[in-house]
């Protein structure tokens, strides 16, 4: 383990590692639950307009799915940047901790509505889109925090571990979701959550570090937030990550359209969604492990570029496939290029960033890395709802390909890349 995983030699980086690995699992449980809850609650609808003397009749399911991922990154654009600017500004460690605290209580009330049959739609999107808010806060005090946890020889493995959280938590946690909605209910779902939460809570709790506080007025807190969006826009290597992690997942992002693939491409229902739903993060954390054991990644650039095209390829050919577990590898293989993408920008942010300014940096590629994704949710299901959830995986693969050769020509600094620290914790 010391070779091998040595920012594991750190107390505070375990307890934080291990705490977010369980509230990892409990929040991508959550997340299969939602879909399929938000799928179900819409079933036998239907949306009507007129356009001049066309009429329209929209399938409601893909248009609610795709709401689903609109409502799921309007708070990070709201206030992830504004998270960030905290993180940089008070305790790390306290930020991380009330942020257990408050989504604890919103997946508490999401389970009690479910187990009342008091939820609905639009609670459940306002439920939805407060836990997001919260992650806005979260996820950039996290993000900044474990890089003060180890040492600095010791972080392109804390990066690559704590990228495998969410890899983890997308495997664990849709297969535990699967089974639980077989043998009970969503609302249990829903509890599982907010106990995962409390998890986390104890294990930030149990850590010595200790940050330092400086309280900023609020002309001092606008001028941080714009000094971090000009050296994030200004800094070509990380702008140019940024740009094509964004575009290739809101073009190619398929995840939310699951149910629809699941039910009616494939006709596997809710098992073959939930075991569906494990491709993706299988793919990833295999890699994740792949990446931790071996010797850093060498010509990062280059690597970047083939595994955005790589996730562009398995969408469309995903889109194309009508069989099960030929869908199941090639949704696998999305993961295994998502996970080399985002171990090689999370490199790119370690090294141009400095430490002072890594809340604000990190807040800026949330809102990238999770605005691309779910704003494309939604571009898919008003795709989806006029055409088709194939049509819709095909095109988005295809454009993400373009873009990669779009890319590769107009950043060749990018195309060239190697990881050489310049920044010390």
């Amino acid at each position: 383990m010391r070779t091998r995983f040595p920012a594991l030699q750190s107390r505070d980086f375990r307890l934080l590692w291990g705490g977010q690995l369980f509230s990892g699992i409990g929040t991508q449980m959550q997340i299969i639950a939602i879909n399929w809850h938000a799928y179900q609650l819409l079933r036998g609808q239907a949306f009507h307009f007129s356009l001049f003397q066309w009429h329209f009749a929209l399938d409601t399911q893909a248009l609610g799915l795709g709401l689903l991922g609109l409502i799921r990154v309007v708070p990070i654009f709201l206030f992830a940047l504004f998270g960030g600017m905290l993180a940089d500004r008070y305790d790390r460690r306290l930020l991380v901790l009330w942020a257990q605290i408050i989504s604890a209580i919103c997946s508490g009330l999401l389970a009690l509505l479910t187990f009342t049959g008091q939820i609905t739609v639009v609670l459940l999107y306002i439920l939805t889109a407060l836990g997001v808010a919260i992650t806005a806060f979260d996820e950039p005090a996290q993000n900044a925090l474990y890089p003060e946890l180890v040492a600095d020889e010791d972080l392109p493995n804390a990066a690559t571990l704590y990228s495998l959280l969410w890899n983890i938590g997308t495997i664990v946690g849709p297969l535990l979701a699967t089974l639980l909605l077989v043998v009970t209910n969503l609302g249990s779902i829903y509890l599982c959550n907010a106990l995962s939460f409390l998890v986390a809570l104890v294990t930030v709790f149990a850590m010595r570090y200790r940050g330092k506080s400086q309280p900023a007025q609020m002309e001092q807190s606008w001028r941080m937030m714009g000094e971090g969006l000009r050296f994030a826009s200004q800094t070509r290597m990380i702008w140019s990550s940024m740009l094509l992690d964004c575009g290739a997942t809101f073009f190619a992002s398929a995840r939310m359209m699951l149910p629809l693939v699941a039910d009616r491409v494939l006709h596997a229902g809710v098992v073959g969604y939930g075991l569906l739903g494990t491709a993706q993060p299988l793919g990833s954390i295999l890699t994740g492990f792949t990446l931790v054991i071996r010797k850093p990644i060498q010509h990062q650039g280059r690597v970047l570029l083939i595994s955005v095209a790589l996730y562009g390829l398995a969408t469309a050919l995903f889109g194309l496939s009508p069989f099960f577990w030929l869908s199941y590898v090639l949704f696998a293989l999305t993961g295994v290029g998502d996970t080399i993408s985002t171990v090689v920008r999370s490199m790119i942010r370690l090294e141009w960033t400095p430490e002072a300014m890594r809340g604000r940096i990190n807040a800026i590629h949330m809102m990238v890395a999770f605005g691309g994704p779910q704003v494309g949710e939604l571009e898919a299901g008003l795709l989806t709802a006029l055409s088709s959830v194939s049509f819709t995986l095909i095109s988005g693969g295809l454009v993400a390909l373009l873009l990669v050769g779009w890319t590769a020509w107009r950043y060749p600094d990018l195309r060239t890349y190697k990881y050489e620290p310049r920044y010390k914790g």
